[in-house]
């Protein structure tokens, strides 16, 4: 037999089994690599700006507020930006399987790194995290329909149970690292070990590393429950197509090299001096060149059909549409995390809680109103609001959110501290949006985008992402040389905008669309 019948044979024992609720047995595993993913991605992320912020006597980093945010955009943006390259790497060389198992391994190694208390080694784990999560998260989704035949119908409820799995580690994670790193009953256990309480940041990196050493784990045992799935890279491997990805990796490859070179060279002499904001801006430019670059090649492309073409232009609003959602949705991890730690009365009933609880809301909120969404959506059939509307919908609720916010930073501005109902209506409203948004989003992206280039109108989707992500980090740096509920009125602003122009352009861009909803 052929290793290609083989690897058919393979594939064909996943997609017949049905012993994980109907589902092939693989899911399972994908479902519980990427659970522990999630809760080792979102448990640091939760207290990220916190630790940086947090005086270094407490055992944080003493960054001032506008360092951190800065920092924590960078950090964020470059997670979302490197699953472009990311993808393109497992197609062309590694296949999904190994990308994802070096992906798991590096943000382990990555999380470890974080739970060493040597200030020396954060960047270094910030740095690993972003790399292995560019490998893990654009390919264990691949691998998740490659278990199924194009025509298996059991493919959409897959990815529902998957998804499942996202918030499921989410909600968890931040459960956990907000209660070693922030619980005032935990730092007296520790003290009665005759520890020091200061390091229980360190503590919950560490529980983040442990999480995904554990996904890494099951992974690596569950792996033939994936059959062939994800093992042969997707693009044909010819000796040529080898040939031209070996001068790419080359050329891109010395480029980066020199690059590193010539910045260590000039930070070793004296010439530059390496700073969080001079890595920030330079994060920055380098997505703005990317992004004009990128659609730059698109528009000037002659191949596209007037309706192709058209469709781009559609792809295009709704690239501008996500990254302004995303820079208010995503601040969850910057300005309303320093909200939820610095402005909110975190008590009930008697028990102070970590204030990184309250982004454990989301996951939660998603995995109670998802199936409502998705129920709503197919009662109306025909009749539900087109996808640039459903944009409209989810940009204009991002804003609310945050006029939300802007009256309860009122009562913050004057000194008091909010009660928690504030912050969890807002997550509610925010959670709708994204709700509203982005299914949608991602969905739209494979339905517009011509056969030959879906792969490259996903990573429009990240890239959008990554700039609204660097923008929610870059809100922070205002935190405090604003009063609050300005800066929250103004960040209430731009999405309201744009859902209203949404709306106005409404039909003339499903007009655009062709006929896809």
């Amino acid at each position: 037999m052929t290793s290609s019948s083989n690897a058919q044979s393979g594939l064909s024992d996943a997609t017949s089994d049905r012993s994980f609720f109907g589902h092939p047995r693989g899911l399972s595993t994908l479902f519980l690599t990427e659970m522990w993913e999630r809760f080792s991605y979102y448990g640091m992320r939760a207290l990220l700006i916190l630790f940086m912020t947090t005086s270094l006597q407490l055992g944080g980093l003493g960054l001032d507020i506008a360092t951190a945010g800065a920092l924590y955009g960078t950090y964020t943006a470059m997670a979302y930006l490197m699953n472009v390259p990311g993808g393109w790497l497992a197609d062309k060389v590694l296949g999904q399987r190994k990308a994802v198992l070096y992906g798991g391994i590096l943000i382990a190694c990555g999380h470890f790194s974080l739970a060493i208390p040597v200030n020396e080694l954060f960047a270094f784990g910030l740095v690993l995290i972003v790399l292995g999560t560019g490998l893990l998260k654009p390919n264990i989704s691949v691998i998740v329909g490659q278990l199924y035949s194009q025509t298996d119908t059991r493919r959409d409820a897959a990815y529902s149970i998957f998804y499942m799995g996202i918030n499921l580690g989410s909600f968890v994670g931040q459960l956990v690292t907000g209660y070693l790193a922030q619980d005032a009953g935990f730092r007296d256990i520790i003290v009665g070990w005759g520890m020091d309480p200061n390091m229980t940041w360190h503590w919950a990196f560490g529980a983040a590393g442990i999480g995904m050493t554990l996904g890494v784990i099951q992974y690596v045992l569950g792996g033939h429950t994936l059959g062939t799935a994800g093992v042969v890279p997707g693009a044909a491997t010819t000796p040529e197509s080898m040939a031209q990805f070996k001068r790419q990796a080359i050329l891109y490859g010395g480029v980066a090299v020199g690059v590193v070179a010539l910045v260590a060279l000039a930070s070793a002499v004296g010439l530059l001096t390496i700073t969080p904001n001079l890595i920030s801006d330079t994060a920055g430019s380098v997505l703005l060149v990317i992004t004009v670059v990128f659609f730059a090649r698109l528009f000037l492309d002659k191949s596209w059909t007037p309706e192709e073409r058209s469709r781009l232009w559609v792809i295009f609003a709704f690239f501008i549409c996500a990254a302004v959602f995303w820079s208010v949705f995503d601040q969850a991890g910057s300005t309303l995390s320093l909200f939820a730690d610095r402005n909110s009365d975190n008590q009930v009933l008697g028990y102070t809680f970590p204030s990184a609880w309250y982004q454990s809301l989301n996951p939660l909120f998603i995995v109670i109103f998802a199936p409502v969404f998705a129920a709503l959506w197919v009662k109306l059939g025909d009749k539900q609001p087109s996808s640039p509307v459903k944009f409209a919908i989810g940009l204009i609720g991002a804003g609310v959110g945050f006029w939300v916010m802007a009256i309860a930073a009122i009562e913050a501005d004057a000194g008091q501290l909010v009660g928690p109902l504030w912050l969890t209506f807002v997550y509610l409203i925010h959670t709708w949006a994204e709700l509203c948004l982005s299914p949608v989003g991602l969905s739209s992206m494979t339905k517009l985008a011509p056969t030959r280039i879906v792969g490259s109108m996903m990573g429009v989707w990240f890239l959008g992402a990554s700039v609204g992500n660097f923008f929610a980090g870059q809100m922070a740096t205002l935190y405090e040389s604003m009063p609050l509920a300005q800066l929250f009125g103004v960040v209430s602003i731009l999405p309201v905008v744009a859902g209203i122009v949404m709306l106005l352009l409404a039909k003339r861009m499903t007009a655009m669309m062709g006929g896809v909803r």
